[in-house]
């Protein structure tokens, strides 16, 4: 489904009168006593056999280690098969109990579940829900059961979420800067918060969970606005090109994607008490993408990507994402596109558009479920090429004949964005779609930054001695060697930008330089070895790499002071 409506504020007890209709009563209200526990019951989608709804609890009694939800249908409605919830049913009895990852549930605090279900006849939503045998009282207001199923979603959300807006700093992030030798300079600069296994939602290897960092966003915001940015990124044969970073669930674990991964980051984004917060996905990096680029005939084709291409686990994975998460009111995800240097080639461009129209509409998703796109998400391509432009001619011959070029439309990332996004809009995207570019690592400043254009003795002396990206191939994407902090995060820097951002952040490792154990699933990719010799997707170049890297996502000091000595602009 797409974004549904905002219901009512959890602050108000909600009392079912005689007729059905239900109406809000303040709990402060003088001889007025709270309810217990309030329960949201949607149906989502109806057909005419069946349904799917989604239900959230709100507690407001003493914190619980378990709970146990039942209600009965006054019609023949069956309970076929469901999620976030064990459920069970005896005639007309239902019973919704916890699984063991969303068995707490704290004062004032919230869980949902969905299920899918069939009937005939009528469609009639319970009248009486009880938790732990106390009874609560059911969400009627707009948006609630009363309504129809609502396909387009009016809600909360503004055009650009960054505007007006600070973003939240990531104190785990933010520590490990500050502890760098010049590091404070950029120690409270907002950084992506990648949930990139299963273990991660509730915090794993003793870092903070999903929940810990929107506690901690809810004290950074104080009275104003804030952005909290997460990287959703567990899908099954993850990153099907790139061993580095790989990850836990196997191809064909679709099911566990939904249950064990999304469904519960759903439940939490969704708990009223983050109502506030306006929270940013990025939805699954360097996947729709490869199913372009690294599948088939090509010569840059990988096995893995064909099995990811036939199971259609990719597209089915941010279809289902995008369909939960865009449920969620103030939630706003944006979906990875790439970069220029990946997707800015004509056979790439168009197909890739398509692909990930076809996510979009996916798994119950729609394009309204889709507030923009981000590209160069952990990458490195240049801003902005101030020294040559694509229809530059040089010794008669285009820019785009260069080597480093290579007959790509697009010299660098931010024309890249203003004219994807147009193609975006042009298959069926919204008109107000944003884009997002990660600025986080291509600043590429320090002494190799050339000051203006190369010779025009050739086409490539001219490109090669004028381009701010130092890499030895576009294609290079671990660790790279003389790269430096980008533009600092920021909101709506250019038409069609809504921010520049540090989705990645600076001074995570994109992968170990050799193989080292470790239990998240990330193996070892040779693009990550500073003495590989290449493969055809670097069309068989150095790999441009750092030394004695470790695994990704973890602290890699040599690259965050590289990251710091060549900024551009430089740091103060």
């Amino acid at each position: 489904m797409s974004r549904t409506r905002t219901a009512l504020l959890a602050a108000m007890a909600l009392v079912a009168g005689a007729t059905g209709t239900a109406f809000a009563v303040d709990p402060g209200a003088a001889g007025v006593a709270a309810v217990p526990c309030t329960v949201d019951y949607k149906i989502q989608n109806q057909w005419s056999t069946g349904f799917t709804a989604a239900v959230t609890i709100t507690n407001n009694s003493a914190a619980k280690s378990s709970w146990s939800l039942k209600w009965s249908y006054a019609g023949n409605q069956k309970v076929t098969s469901g999620w976030n919830a064990k459920l069970g049913q005896s005639g007309a009895a239902v019973t919704a109990a916890n699984e063991t990852y969303n068995a707490q549930l704290a004062t004032g605090g919230s869980v949902s579940f969905g299920f899918q279900g069939s009937y005939s006849g009528s469609n009639a939503v319970p009248a009486t829900f009880t938790l732990d045998g106390v009874t609560c009282n059911v969400d009627g207001g707009p948006g609630g059961p009363t309504d129809p199923p609502d396909p387009g979603g009016p809600s909360n959300r503004v055009d650009n979420p960054y505007s007006g807006a600070k973003v939240y700093v990531n104190p785990e992030w933010s520590a490990n800067a500050a502890a760098e030798p010049g590091g404070s300079r950029i120690a409270n600069q907002p950084t992506g918060v990648w949930l990139d296994r299963t273990a991660a939602i509730n915090g794993a290897g003793g870092k903070m969970g999903l929940r810990a960092h929107l506690d901690e966003a809810l004290r950074q915001k104080g009275s104003g606005e804030l952005v909290v940015q997460l990287v959703i990124y567990n899908l099954p044969g993850r990153d099907c090109s790139a061993l580095a970073s790989n990850g836990e669930l196997k191809p064909d674990e679709i099911g566990r994607y939904k249950t064990e991964y999304i469904d519960p980051i759903k439940a939490i984004l969704a708990d009223s008490k983050y109502a506030s917060l306006r929270i940013v996905t990025t939805v699954e990096i360097d996947s729709l993408p490869n199913l372009v680029t690294n599948t088939g005939s090509r010569p840059t084709a990988v096995p893995q990507c064909d099995v990811m291409k036939a199971n259609g686990n990719y597209v089915k994975g941010v279809g289902y994402a995008l369909n939960k998460l865009g449920d969620v009111p103030n939630v706003y995800n944006y979906v990875d596109a790439g970069h220029h240097g990946w997707i800015g080639w004509d056979d790439n461009f168009g197909a890739s558009a398509t692909i990930m129209k076809e996510a979009a509409t996916a798994e119950g998703a729609t394009v309204n479920d889709v507030h923009g796109f981000i590209t160069n998400t952990a990458n490195y391509s240049a801003l902005k090429e101030n020294n040559f432009t694509i229809n530059d001619n040089v010794a008669g011959k285009s820019v785009r004949e260069s080597k480093w070029v290579d007959w790509n439309r697009y010299t660098d990332e931010l024309s890249f964005a203003q004219a994807f996004r147009n193609q975006l809009v042009s298959i069926g995207f919204p008109s107000g779609t944003g884009m997002l570019i990660d600025t986080s690592r291509n600043g590429w400043g320090g002494t190799a930054r050339p000051s203006g254009p190369g010779a025009q003795t050739s086409v490539d002396t001219y490109v090669d001695g004028g381009r701010y990206d130092r890499r030895i191939h576009l294609g290079n994407w671990c660790n790279q060697s003389g790269a430096g902090l980008g533009e600092r995060p920021q909101a709506a820097p250019a038409a069609g930008i809504d921010a520049y951002v540090w989705m990645k952040p600076p001074g995570e490792s994109d992968g170990s330089s050799k193989a080292i154990p470790n239990d998240e699933g990330k193996g070892f990719d040779r693009m990550c070895d500073p003495t590989y010799t290449g493969n055809p997707r670097n069309n068989n170049n150095m790999s441009g790499a750092l030394p004695d890297a470790p695994v990704s996502g973890h602290w890699f000091s040599a690259q965050f002071r590289q990251l710091m000595q060549n900024a551009y602009p430089p740091l103060s």
